[in-house]
């Protein structure tokens, strides 16, 4: 089904996203958001890869959008340490309020020979099972000399087809490519076959042979081997392909108290540097920040680095979904001869009745990507995320963002997450947000409040000399609102003045249960997210949101 192949309910009667499991309409949600009425009737799906560079008008403004909730990390039987099947997580999905989700399964011989085509006829038949559910099939591909990534296609052909020559010529386990450590013989050309890989990639999308392909990094700082200079390298080879980051990881049950013990750390960051682990990180990049990744988390820290390039680098958040906390299922029984390198799926799982072990949520339960949409389809959430319009949050803080940047003496809608607004020096311009605070309990029984709204703001400097740099000193918080107490649908008006360079601008907020100094001091952040204590990590009590960039480009500087 293609965007202008809309069934009867995309606009503008019943949108797909409008019904959750229990039938309660988010339309309602929507439209005290001003994001739904013309947003799937606009003429064009597609939204530039990069906006206009060189000599433009000033201002800038972008259509009205929807939000689409998704997930694009989450694993089945066809991955070969998970245990759910298609079904089991595509129910899941739908009962927490996802529009669209990708299966992500781990690489393998046995996934690559016979897994991904079993898993594109499960596919196939899931789309057609659940048709309000957009389901995209992806691979979470092993990155030479570093961690993982998730690529995924859009429904086509050879979507599956493209995935199993990419792992077969580019994942770095099964080409036995996985050496990063510093100075190691085989260092070099295994980052140099990564930045390859993304240009294979890349290449295939510019021939036609697939419709569209989108890499993330997954857990960048897990393990500390994705170096400042590979996640710039990926990025370069290929930025419309590789286009960000999860903020946060899945694994956000990890650390419940009294669940899987004393160390335990949220999304499983419970790892010291090793040989294969970059340098320059400090110890304490290993950790997370109220759930999200040091990398993100950090104010003036290496995403923001990279933005302060110039360049879009996205943020998401997703479920990572293996192992669900509390759930009762454990993989089932292997046949006599059958593993999983000669089947490519293990067992459908039997239920025990009694927990069994684990550290994720059910995609959608607590982590959420939300990106805005002109239509709806595969193609435009792909466009989406690539535009950047993405907001994340953890525990349902958030039923509604929307963010613009205007020139006070322009009319319209402005730029959002994502764009660029063109200005003068000195320009009065302002910065809208638009909240819609959460109208109901989160799946663990919770209203949550959101109590202050952070303002993000960081020059703009260009490309950096030291591609292993990951600090952006000119990055702070510059303004804090204190929004407890407020419910329904507000919006902040927060003045902006235009100064002698380019500049960003991002936002974050919490429940304001947890939070302290942030990592590189008061002075930059005075109540940022802080490691919890091991093994007492409830995330139900320290939820976060986190926005993508605007950019504001001063003209002629």
């Amino acid at each position: 089904m293609t965007e202008q192949q809309l069934p009867s309910w995309a606009d503008p009667s019943v949108h797909p996203a409008d019904l959750d499991a229990q039938g309660v309409s988010r339309r309602g949600l929507l439209r005290r958001a001003g994001l739904f009425g013309a947003a799937f009737a606009l003429g064009s799906a597609a939204t530039p890869a990069f906006a206009a560079s060189g000599k433009r008008g000033l201002g800038g403004e972008d259509p009205r959008l929807a939000y689409l909730v998704g997930d694009h990390h989450v694993h089945s039987v066809y991955s070969h340490d998970a245990k759910y099947t298609f079904s089991q997580q595509a129910q899941a999905a739908a009962r927490y309020g996802l529009d669209w989700m990708v299966f992500n399964e781990h690489s393998n011989f046995g996934h690559a020979y016979y897994g991904a085509k079993l898993e594109h006829a499960e596919i196939v038949r899931a789309r057609a099972e659940n048709p309000r559910q957009l389901i995209f099939q992806g691979l979470e591909w092993y990155i030479p000399a570093a961690e993982h990534c998730t690529v995924f296609a859009a429904p086509g052909p050879h979507e599956t087809d493209l995935l199993t020559r990419f792992e077969l010529a580019y994942d770095g386990k099964l080409l036995n490519y996985t050496e990063g450590s510093a100075g190691a013989a085989d260092t070099a050309r295994n980052e140099a076959h990564a930045v390859k890989a993304i240009k294979w990639l890349a290449e295939q999308r510019r021939s036609g042979y697939v419709d569209d392909v989108l890499v993330l990094a997954n857990h960048p700082l897990r393990l500390g081997i994705d170096s400042p200079h590979e996640m710039r390298g990926w990025r370069d080879a290929a930025p419309e392909i590789m286009i960000g980051m999860e903020g946060a990881p899945g694994a956000q049950g990890a650390a419940i108290p009294g669940w899987r013990g004393t160390t335990s750390i949220r999304g499983e960051y419970e790892n010291k540097p090793s040989a294969q682990s970059w340098p320059g990180y400090p110890a304490d990049a290993y950790l997370t920040y109220g759930g999200f990744d040091w990398a993100t988390a950090t104010v003036g820290g290496l995403w923001d680095s990279m933005l302060a390039e110039g360049s879009l680098f996205s943020i998401t958040t997703n479920s990572d979904n293996h192992r669900t906390v509390f759930d009762t299922w454990k993989n089932g029984d292997w046949p006599a001869g059958q593993n999983f390198d000669n089947t490519g799926k293990l067992p459908d799982p039997v239920n025990t009745d009694t927990p069994q072990p684990g550290s994720d949520f059910w995609p959608g339960q607590f982590s959420r990507t939300h990106v805005g949409v002109t239509r709806y389809g595969y193609r435009s959430v792909m466009a989406g995320l690539r535009a950047g319009r993405v907001w994340v949050d953890h525990g349902h803080l958030l039923d509604g963002l929307d963010v613009r940047v205007k020139r006070d003496c322009d009319p319209g809608r402005g730029v959002t997450l994502g764009g660029r607004l063109r200005v003068r020096k000195g320009e009065k311009i302002t910065l809208y947000v638009t909240v819609t605070s959460a109208s109901r309990a989160n799946p663990q029984g919770i209203l949550p409040e959101l109590a202050h709204l952070d303002v993000i703001r960081g020059a703009v400097r260009g490309p950096v000399s030291d591609r292993d740099g990951w600090k952006a000193p000119d990055t702070k918080v510059v303004q804090t609102k204190d929004v407890s107490g407020r419910r329904g649908t507000y919006t902040l008006r927060i003045p902006l003045t235009a100064g002698d360079e380019s500049f960003y601008v991002r936002l974050r907020g919490s429940d304001g249960n947890r939070h302290g100094t942030g990592y590189l001091g008061a002075s930059v952040d005075p109540h940022g997210p802080i490691p919890h204590e091991p093994g007492n990590g409830d995330p139900w009590a320290d939820t976060w949101f986190y926005s993508n960039p605007v950019f504001v480009d001063i003209a002629g500087s």
